[in-house]
């Protein structure tokens, strides 16, 4: 990224008019985080969102740039402005060669007169490209996104034209809002917020009615409306004043956001390098992103980590469906026990895919004994627990939720790891819905795959490195055979050579074994471990450990072998 970066036109070569310099972006904030701690990277600079820092007035060290006194008073005349980090940060950015940002903020400052055109862009993880536009440019209506909800009335949403419709009344009544508490001097920090929100939400209003009623827009609105609760309504959900039902809040997608993309994106640079190990079909991704593909280049090239070192595991138990966990997810607990005595001194993850999973599988594993192993993390303090677990020198074993990618795991950090259940799309979800109607399973499958390879590449990081990654559900074997044309020829060479390994017996005691208390007292270090005295639980031994303890072929054991949100970006 950087090489290509460093490509850009310079500010003394043609003319003045022409765009100079470079942009980086990437939607992973730990990514960003990563460019800002290398010293090798020092000509990225980096820009953050206002929330992202501190003000540094006296009285106010704990307050947000983004509800600092420079935005709740009028005409509020800083003396400190010059060396206020964000200012300084973001002078810096627009001046240099380099700018480096998170993709929101990026997406965010689309028509900025700081951040102008540039000539090269460089998009990292640039394969979910699609998916995090349309993210960002879904519009959510309900109490924690507009401020005065409780005050409005919602209709029922019976046609896409009703929300367009109502999308506009809501903007104008936003604007009126909007207009009211620019008269009061000065504003609080909430309404600060309040303000800031509204002003953002008729953005997003107004862009969304244009964009409807654009007849040259290829942009389909889709709008999910939840049932009305708490509100006045009768008992059929009816306006108490009037005959109109009354609806719920609103959630309002859009499905390939070309227009979105050419505005926040495209039209931001000259020339764009895309950089991502899982763009696996050309043609698919520059139709999902409003590419010509005869604009564009695919430079596809071989992976350059010897296969022998990133080995697949068949320790399939079942699937993992929604109608069959509640049988697969012992049998998968059980393995994974299995798994820590195969690995008693290395540390692993597990892909658990959903905060249910995960609650299931660190209950599980508490009851068979083996709890002082294992650390989890909840939606808040997620990054918390893992930085706690990268830290540790015990060989415990992470039950993660949605960490497939941009976690860098290289060395010791962690040797093995296990995919829980295959990342399908929720078909709940009116754009997964939507496009299987329409007969993309194609899209569906490969989706899938290409999470599946994003994950299995979080504990090998380097051509020396290596790790194991076991396949627990057996949906993610028909993924690869559903998807098999849409593999990249590296990865095809890594189920090719997907083995069942030889597990011991089940035995948990002997799953602590390499832990400093070996089983006999929790590690106090204020991480979230499941806290369970270690007991053994022999007796529990069923078909499945019989059954997976058969090879295909012997395994060297793990000792020997070689195979081991920032969503406020205001200017």
């Amino acid at each position: 990224a950087r090489a290509v970066a460093g490509c850009a036109r310079h500010a003394d070569e043609g003319d003045p008019s022409d765009a100079t310099g470079a942009y980086y972006t990437t939607p992973q904030v730990s990514q960003l985080d990563d460019v800002a701690a290398d010293d090798l990277l020092a000509d990225l600079n980096v820009i953050r969102g206002k929330s992202n820092y501190s003000c540094i007035l006296p009285n106010e060290r704990n307050t947000p740039v983004n509800q600092a006194p420079c935005v709740r008073e009028r005409g509020y005349d800083c003396s400190v402005k010059h060396r206020c980090p964000y200012f300084s940060d973001r002078a810096i950015a627009s001046n240099r060669e380099i700018a480096a940002m998170t993709l929101a903020y990026f997406m965010q400052t689309a028509g900025s007169e700081v951040f102008r055109k540039r000539d090269v862009v460089v998009v990292d993880e640039a394969h979910g490209l699609a998916e995090w536009a349309e993210m960002y440019a879904t519009i959510q209506l309900g109490p924690r996104t507009v401020p005065f909800w409780d005050e409005l009335r919602v209709p029922e949403m019976d046609s896409i034209e009703r929300a367009v419709r109502y999308a506009e009344s809501l903007a104008q009544t936003c604007t009126r809002r909007k207009d009211d508490l620019l008269e009061q001097d000065p504003l609080s920090p909430a309404e600060v917020s309040e303000r800031d929100r509204l002003q953002e939400l008729i953005g997003e209003l107004e862009w969304f009615v244009s964009d409807f009623r654009d007849p040259q827009s290829p942009t389909t609105w889709l709008v999910d409306q939840s049932e009305s609760r708490g509100r006045d309504a009768g008992s059929d959900g009816s306006d108490a004043d009037g005959d109109e039902p009354q609806g719920g809040p609103l959630t309002i997608k859009p499905m390939n956001p070309e227009k979105y993309l050419q505005h926040t994106v495209w039209d931001r640079g000259n020339k764009f390098a895309l950089l991502s190990a899982t763009i696996l079909n050309k043609a698919a991704f520059c139709r999902q992103v409003g590419l010509d593909p005869d604009d564009v280049a695919l430079v596809d090239v071989d992976h350059t980590f010897p296969v022998e070192n990133r080995p697949l595991y068949d320790v399939t138990q079942g699937k993992m469906t929604y109608e069959e966990r509640d049988e697969t997810t012992p049998k998968i607990a059980r393995t994974i026990v299995r798994l820590m005595q195969h690995h008693p001194d290395e540390k692993g993850l597990v892909h658990a895919h959903s905060y249910d999973i995960q609650e299931r599988l660190a209950d599980l594993l508490s009851d068979f004994g083996v709890g002082d192993r294992i650390r989890t993390h909840d939606r808040d303090g997620r990054d918390a627990e893992l930085e706690a677990w990268k830290a540790s020198d015990e060989p415990d074993v992470f039950l993660s939720v949605k960490m497939e990618e941009a976690l860098d795991l290289k060395g010791d950090l962690c040797r093995w790891q296990v995919l829980c259940k295959a990342p399908f799309l929720n078909t709940g979800d009116s754009r997964v819905a939507h496009r299987l109607e329409q007969g993309q399973w194609a899209w569906y499958y490969r989706t899938t795959l290409r999470t599946v390879i994003q994950a299995c590449g979080r504990v090998v990081r380097a051509p020396d490195d290596y790790g194991a990654t076991y396949l627990a559900d057996s949906s993610l074997v028909d993924c690869f055979e559903r998807a098999r044309t849409d593999m990249p020829e590296w990865f095809e060479a890594q189920v090719d050579r997907m083995t069942r390994p030889d597990l011991p017996t089940f035995e948990p005691q002997a799953a602590l074994s390499g832990t400093v208390s070996g089983g006999g007292a929790s590690v106090a270090d204020g991480s979230s471990r499941t806290g369970r005295s270690a007991t053994t639980d022999t007796q529990r031994g069923d078909e499945t450990d019989r059954q997976s303890s058969q090879s295909h072929r012997s395994r060297k054991s793990s000792r020997s072998s070689p195979l081991a949100d920032v969503w406020d970006t205001d200017e």
